[in-house]
């Protein structure tokens, strides 16, 4: 392969409707696992980028099924990216990718082959762009993207990647993973950031034919006293892995009703063309997991659930295996918790890589240590923040993105956590485990309110509120200390919002002095120089449906300020004041439900690309001027302010380290097009610093 007429080629992502494999076509009844041959991949994932040594890591995973001795071969051609980068660069190099056989599964009389494919290619001036063949199968989609050595990443999130047990899908024509690929085709994402929930595998209790009798048992010490036999694990064991299989190789799923399935082919394609990096959350295992008491929690069936799960996760979405020392335990990406959790019995393992030579990613893991009391271990937390520390202090960092799978910035929902959780409720609770009556009011597993789990999983939840607390105080005194601006990513929730943390403004009854006013001048006109902004962008579901507009009314009335110390607010961002279509505004503006996924663009990435520069409305070649978000438009200039600033619009500046955070929201459900709408938010870098900054005031827990 040479630079020539074809090395430039653009992949039109509209070809997929001649496969109809858009939205929900195709679906099938069965399994559509072939009978031979690759049945999941390729799958890339970015492992490291070490900006000291110049190296791009990451790593690609192939799974065959009955093929023998056979090793698929993965070839491929790494050069410039952009003909204007023709004079600067050398020729194409060529390469295979080295295989490793990691793991092997046998399953209905088949044998499954893992391998993966290490991915090193050295940084370079210009971006790259990596073309690959599998076996000689060469597919327009099979490239990759790797920004320069002095670029940083365009970046997408999401999460809720697949549905309910119970949903109706035929509801839903179109796909979000159509639109990210016809955006990826014009804005070249580098990594895509899984913040939980990349796999719906809530089906076990109706699939795997063991755990559905122990869901049905009706006394709950049948459910705490049930021994999991040898039978018991083989069944697991092929859930898991048909699931994946099922999901990764085919975008197959299947729910419990006749209109529960679908099969959405555009989520692997994505997953062979945008190298991935992922945290987990409770439907990666099973709804709930970790927030049910320590009792249930350490049965045998539950317990067992949890680490068969977490095998298949590392399998397929770290592409480890559990017996791999190396791979598995002394892989510098991972930050790894001190001592086994409790139920799962696995170290932590959250992630820190460089997306950027001044962007850095931490993933936290919040579900292997997790309890009804705990998130993350105290003795984790303190290897994360001495990682956060080394890393700042090593090279600059202006921007820290934070995968957090549940947000941490969302309105309480103190009142249900009351009546949910009371003893009230009791004689209730056992009547709908014994009858027909309030059929649903609790779930199958311990007879716990069925909504109680989700309630508890929350960090504003009695139980989380506390360390929640310490976590947030935390990640700003780490922001002012090092000059970092902090944006947390997160998803669960199947709505769109953003949360946010900042200076608090002074505010009197009667009068406020010349020193407040010029306080809260600098406060609504500097934010690049708020120690304390901080946004939570959420952004959920990418395949889920979302819920019901009163939910949304619901949450928008609790939307309120809160107070996270005397020197900080905390609130939602009136970000959605336009519906999707144009037409009318909205009266929740903090919240939209309909199902999205977000990207996060460096500035200057964003002025040498002629589809974002017009997006944004900046020119190319331009000075970054500040602006203003308009949900219907996007960015406007500065002159356009003080007019929009009038109509309810809010103010940030559009600055050259900064970052444009969009909320892409599916427009129209029923459109097999898979059209979206941009919400957009300019998140400026941090310019000031801070040693210490005061806590006081803040409830729950003092901060040393």
């Amino acid at each position: 392969m040479s630079f020539g007429e074809n090395w430039f080629d653009s992949w039109d992502p509209e070809s997929l409707y001649a496969e109809s494999v858009v939205g929900c076509n195709g679906c099938v009844e069965g399994s559509p696992i072939e009978s031979s041959g690759i049945v999941v991949g390729p799958v890339l994932r970015l492992k490291k980028v070490d900006y000291e040594l110049g190296i791009y890591n990451g790593s690609v995973l192939i799974v065959t099924r009955d093929l023998q001795d056979a090793v698929p071969r993965i070839q491929f051609t790494v050069g410039c990216s952009l003909k204007s980068d023709l004079k600067v660069s050398s020729k194409p190099r060529n390469g295979e990718f080295e295989s490793t056989l990691f793991h092997e599964e046998t399953w209905d009389e088949s044998v499954y082959r893992f391998f993966r494919y290490n991915i090193e290619i050295p940084l370079a001036d210009i971006e790259q762009m990596v073309k690959y063949s599998v076996d000689g199968r060469n597919e327009p989609h099979y490239r990759f993207f790797i920004p320069s050595k002095t670029t940083n990443f365009n970046t997408i999130s999401y999460s809720c990647n697949g549905f309910s047990l119970n949903v109706d899908t035929t509801k839903f024509k179109g796909s979000m993973w159509f639109d990210i690929l016809n955006k990826h085709a014009k804005v070249r994402y580098n990594v895509m950031l899984g913040g939980g929930d990349q796999i719906y595998s809530d089906g076990i209790e109706v699939f795997c034919e063991k755990v559905k009798e122990w869901a049905q048992r009706k006394k709950l010490i049948h459910k705490f006293t049930t021994k999991v036999d040898a039978e018991f694990r083989r069944q697991l064991d092929a859930f898991y892995l048909r699931e994946y299989i099922e999901w990764y190789g085919y975008g197959h799923w299947r729910g419990s009703t006749p209109k529960s399935k679908c099969t959405q082919k555009c989520f692997p394609y994505a997953m062979a063309t945008i190298p991935s990096v992922n945290i987990w959350d409770d439907h990666d295992i099973i709804d709930g997991f970790g927030s049910y008491s320590d009792t249930f929690m350490k049965t045998d069936v539950f317990s067992s659930i949890g680490k068969f799960a977490y095998k298949y996760y590392m399998l397929f979405q770290h592409h480890v295996s559990l017996n791999e020392r190396e791979a598995y335990l002394e892989d510098p990406i991972w930050l790894l918790g001190k001592k086994p959790s409790p139920y799962i019995e696995e170290v932590n393992h959250s992630v820190f890589t460089r997306i950027g030579p001044t962007m850095g990613l931490l993933g936290l893991d919040c579900r292997t240590e997790r309890k009804l009391k705990e998130i993350v271990s105290e003795s984790t937390y303190e290897i994360v923040f001495k990682k956060l520390a080394q890393e700042a202090q090593a090279a600059k960092m202006d921007h820290l993105m934070v995968m957090l799978g549940v947000p941490i910035a969302y309105p309480r929902m103190v009142l249900m956590e009351w009546i949910f959780s009371s003893r009230l409720l009791s004689p209730l609770r056992k009547l709908s485990r014994r009858t027909a009556f309030a059929s649903g009011l609790v779930n199958d597993f311990n007879g716990d309110i069925e909504l109680l789990d989700d309630l508890n999983d929350h960090w504003c939840a009695r139980h989380h509120k506390k360390e929640r607390n310490m976590l947030m105080g935390r990640l700003q005194d780490f922001g002012a200390k090092y000059g970092v601006r902090v944006t947390i990513l997160s998803g669960d929730v199947h709505l769109a919002s953003i949360g946010r943390f900042k200076t608090k403004r002074h505010r009197h009854h009667l009068y406020n002095t010349s020193e407040d006013e010029k306080h809260n001048a600098k406060v609504d006109n500097e934010p690049e120089n708020d120690l304390r902004l901080m946004f939570n962008v959420i952004s959920s579901a990418v395949v889920n449906t979302p819920p019901p507009n009163p939910m949304v009314t619901l949450l928008q009335s609790k939307a309120n300020v809160h107070h996270f110390d005397h020197e900080t607010d905390e609130d939602a961002v009136p970000l959605f004041n336009i519906e999707v279509s144009g037409a009318g505004n909205r009266r929740e503006k903090c919240f939209l439900n309909r199902r999205n996924w977000s990207d996060i663009i460096p500035v200057e990435n964003a002025l040498k690309n002629e589809y974002l520069a017009k997006l944004y409305n900046v020119k190319i070649g331009d000075k970054v001027m500040p602006g203003i978000v308009s949900p219907a438009t996007g960015l406007y200039r500065e002159e356009s302010t003080k007019k929009l600033a009038e109509k309810g619009f809010f103010q940030y500046p559009i600055t050259e380290k900064g970052v444009v955070v969009s909320l892409n929201m599916e427009t129209e459900p029923e459109n097999p097009h898979s059209k979206s709408t941009r919400y957009c938010l300019p998140i400026p870098e941090l310019r000031t610093t801070c040693a210490a900054l005061s806590h006081s005031g803040l409830k729950h827990w003092n901060l040393k």
